[in-house]
């Protein structure tokens, strides 16, 4: 598959920014500890050498906005972006990219409801809907369960295979794959969810004729758009957003 070649050439080429689960996901970087500022969000040689980009400096909203196309109303905390209270429905990067991977870190606070939207084409909302039906959502939240809504999950369309999300106030690593039709999500290690959106024909209906809440066919959804971070009440953090073009 285009997905898997593409994602296990970039992942052997960067070795040292996937691990296992349980270790540290970049190199230099503990899960916690005071010395670790100097080491996130930043570039490796090796990273910078397979073509990643860094999204977020760690110091200001460089290439940031919220999705009402204003400047975001949080600011930068500790390197961190908090999507909570930025004033729009997520806040998003500048710009637009089809087929990609995208790797981050992200801590949850208690009983947190956020996510990652991807392919989110256009930022005008369709009237009496938010900004979130134009896009896809990998579901982060505070449960530990696998289910539509949990994380891991493409929200409400394809359930995890697990919940791999370590606890709360731990930080979790996440890797998205966009490759024409197909969509993998990694999380702490571990592939937990797949999509092959050529399958997906009807509106409301999952391949296996379950129902979900879109009505549009993912089969016909636009593949190139934003990437966000959901603001759904709660905190949740986000730092090491790298991104990596796949041709």
């Amino acid at each position: 598959m285009p997905v898997l070649s593409r994602r296990s050439a970039a992942l052997l080429l960067l070795g040292s920014v996937i691990a296992l689960p349980g270790t540290a996901f970049v190199t230099g970087h503990s899960a916690c500890g005071a010395d670790e500022s100097e080491n996130v969000n930043r570039l490796t040689s090796e990273e910078a050498e397979a073509g990643w980009k860094l999204l977020f400096n760690g110091k200001d909203l460089s290439g940031w906005k919220n999705s009402n196309d204003q400047p975001s109303k949080r600011p930068v905390e500790n390197g961190t972006l908090n999507p909570h209270k930025c004033g729009g429905y997520m806040l998003v990067h500048e710009t637009m990219v089809e087929n990609f991977q995208l790797a981050l870190d992200f801590k949850i606070s208690p009983k947190c409801n956020s996510g990652v939207f991807f392919r989110t084409f256009s930022l005008d909302p369709a009237p009496g809907r938010d900004v979130g039906f134009n896009g896809l959502e990998i579901a982060i939240d505070d449960t530990k369960t696998a289910g539509f809504h949990d994380t891991g999950a493409i929200y409400d369309l394809v359930a995890p295979s697990k919940n791999a999300m370590k606890p709360v106030g731990e930080w979790n690593h996440l890797v998205l794959t966009c490759d024409g039709p197909n969509v993998e999500i990694e999380i702490n290690g571990v592939v937990t969810t797949k999509m092959d959106c050529d399958e997906w024909t009807e509106i409301n209906r999952r391949p296996d004729g379950s129902a979900h809440k879109f009505d549009i066919a993912y089969s016909k959804h636009p593949r190139k758009g934003y990437i966000g971070l959901q603001d759904h009440g709660a905190d949740c953090w986000y730092r090491n957003i790298k991104l990596r073009l796949l041709k």
